[in-house]
């Protein structure tokens, strides 16, 4: 049986649906395969209060950092502050919650929310504030706290290739959280390079089945860099 096409024709019509006070999932680390033109749209419909579940949080000016300069950012939940000052800023003025997850314990709290598991234990974070408030419990002698999983009302993805049931190719490192994302939320919307007619990809190579998309939309993208270090006269300058 064919499965459903899962495109639309507009940005619009990609977050139709996305309101105040909900939680986002968004792929991407640093700035390598984020949705970039999906987060623009969010900026441009102004929707706010959002909980938002990201590695980071873009950079001043881009990503996820548009989000903040528009405060529409009530809850970020991240590994790390990158390179953004005004994420900095809000965290220590108490102007953003901030809860800092460590990396793979995030990933995991996002695949477990994906696989239908509400929980599980992980040794990393015990005996330090990420473990506060939490329960724990030992297993062969070792200590392991217990860590809810994450789930979202959207997802938002940025992929490389699809074909028009969302069937969903990553290219290289651009896969990164994309994935785990994917799988995580009531509605997840995928942005790509191209489109391709149902049967030109390779069923092996597929990273999301078309299972876990709702819509899907091509885009062009800017790809910024983060940080650009170039090699001259045998120094590295960071530029």
């Amino acid at each position: 049986m064919a499965g459903l096409d899962k495109r639309v024709t507009s940005y619009q019509q990609a977050l139709a649906g996305l309101e105040d006070n909900m939680t986002v999932l968004a792929g991407g680390f640093g700035l390598c395969g984020i949705p970039e033109n999906l987060i623009a749209q969010i900026r441009r419909q102004g929707t706010k209060g959002l909980r938002v579940v990201s590695n980071n949080c873009g950079v001043d000016g881009f990503g996820l950092g548009l989000l903040l300069e528009n405060q529409q950012i009530k809850t970020m939940v991240a590994s790390y502050v990158g390179e953004n000052a005004l994420f900095e800023q809000q965290m220590l003025s108490g102007e953003l919650e901030v809860i800092l997850t460590p990396q793979g314990t995030l990933a995991e709290k996002v695949r477990a929310g994906g696989a239908g598991i509400p929980a599980f234990y992980t040794a990393t974070g015990y005996g330090t504030p990420v473990a506060e408030g939490k329960e724990v419990r030992v297993f062969d002698g070792r200590h392991y706290i217990l860590e809810q999983a994450i789930r979202g009302d959207f997802a938002i993805v940025k992929g490389w290739k699809a074909d028009w049931y969302g069937n969903v190719i990553y290219r290289h490192t651009a896969q990164n959280f994309n994935p785990l994302m994917a799988m995580a939320a009531r509605v997840t919307v995928v942005e790509v390079e191209e489109i391709v007619a149902p049967g030109e990809l390779d069923p092996a190579a597929i990273h999301t089945p078309g299972i876990y998309v709702d819509r899907l939309i091509q885009g062009s993208f800017e790809k910024r860099i983060e940080q650009r270090t170039l090699r001259t006269g045998g120094a590295h300058v960071d530029a």
